[in-house]
């Protein structure tokens, strides 16, 4: 679990306080990872920078690679003689993805590619800390860090992977766009569904999802909220669900996205909901609240993504979701590979 946490509207402010006691050292700079949609605007004007500390501006639209996170490994430590004293991500999933993977990178040798799968990280990452700019993925809190190599999508999934410390403050999240908010809210959603209707589920990951499906149905099919206490409860749902998979498991959603991810560089949050549109099989009552929450928010769910794929292409992309072995097995049990075949897979994109 993340050790420490700060929330509250304003709450951004506090980074200096936090910082500050982490600093090693003069020549020990923090590095901030900044989303470059806020390149110049006031936010960026808020870091707290002090002596050697630098920006590293990052473009969110581009899913996180294990190449991308090698480069700005490479970057910082021939910009500097010693360690940072810290990488601070500033932004959405992407941004938050690439600082944890940055920060264990630092400290473990060779390619973050090959640390892509479960538990094979070996040294503690240097201190990093998470400041979510969007709510929904769960990337603040989940022990993982999601990223696209050279043969297949997977997260770095660690005890050392953890944010040392998260900065929640729902005012970050003002000015979203519409369809933005929504995909990334639904990724929030459908880990709730995935969660709770898995064979990983416990008492602990049950509580967790629970309260962020909630959440979610307050925010997504609600009435009379204000604008403030809609981004403080999505800002809490995307927490509480982050904590529940972190805990269990998602599920057929996810395996599947994985792949037009790695494919097609389809963004996260889009790719799930495209997925989810067509899950009814699996999640029949999720997916008719998806429904209903994507008809009263008017967002226009992509189709026909699929439709010109070639027979190598689906090859890959079927491939690459039967990779995701942990997914399968929470949604359908050890034996998922009886129902779920190439064959049948394939139907299933051929659907989206």
């Amino acid at each position: 679990m993340v050790p420490r946490v700060v929330f509250g509207r304003g709450s951004f402010d506090q980074l200096e306080e936090i910082l500050t006691p982490k600093r090693e050292s003069t020549k020990s700079p923090f590095v901030f990872l900044l989303d470059d949609v806020f390149k110049g605007s006031s936010l960026e004007h808020r870091i707290p920078l002090s002596g050697s500390d630098r920006i590293i501006y990052i473009n969110s639209l581009i899913e996180p690679k294990t190449s991308q996170v090698d480069a700005i490994r490479d970057q910082i430590k021939n910009s500097s003689e010693v360690l940072p004293s810290g990488i601070i991500g500033i932004g959405g999933g992407t941004v938050m993805d690439l600082s944890k993977a940055v920060a264990l990178m630092l400290t473990n040798p060779g390619s973050s590619e090959n640390y892509q799968g479960w538990d094979l990280v070996k040294h503690r990452a240097v201190f990093h800390v998470g400041v979510p700019t969007i709510s929904g993925t769960g990337a603040e809190v989940s022990r993982t860090t999601v990223l696209t190599g050279p043969e297949k999508k997977l997260g770095i999934n660690s005890d050392f992977t953890t944010f040392d410390q998260v900065v929640l403050d729902p005012d970050l999240t003002v000015g979203v766009p519409l369809d933005q908010w929504f995909y990334t809210g639904m990724d929030c959603y459908i880990h709730c569904v995935e969660s709770l209707t898995g064979t990983y589920l416990n008492a602990f990951s049950q509580s967790y999802g629970e309260k962020a499906q909630e959440l979610c149905d307050e925010v997504f099919l609600g009435n009379s909220l204000s604008d403030e206490v809609m981004r403080d409860k999505l800002m809490m749902a995307s927490w509480h669900g982050g904590m529940s998979i972190a805990y269990s498991q998602v599920g057929v959603a996810h395996a599947m996205s994985y792949g037009l991810s790695y494919l097609l560089g389809t963004r996260h949050g889009v790719g799930n909901c495209i997925v989810f549109n067509q899950l009814e099989e699996f999640y029949p009552e999720g997916v008719r609240q998806f429904r209903k929450m994507v008809d009263k928010h008017g967002v226009e769910i992509p189709t026909a993504v699929c439709a010109n794929l070639s027979e190598d292409d689906f090859n890959t992309i079927i491939n690459v979701s039967m990779g995701m072995v942990p997914l399968w097995e929470n949604a359908l049990g050890k034996d998922w590979k009886d129902i779920i075949t190439p064959q049948k897979l394939r139907g299933m994109y051929e659907k989206m």
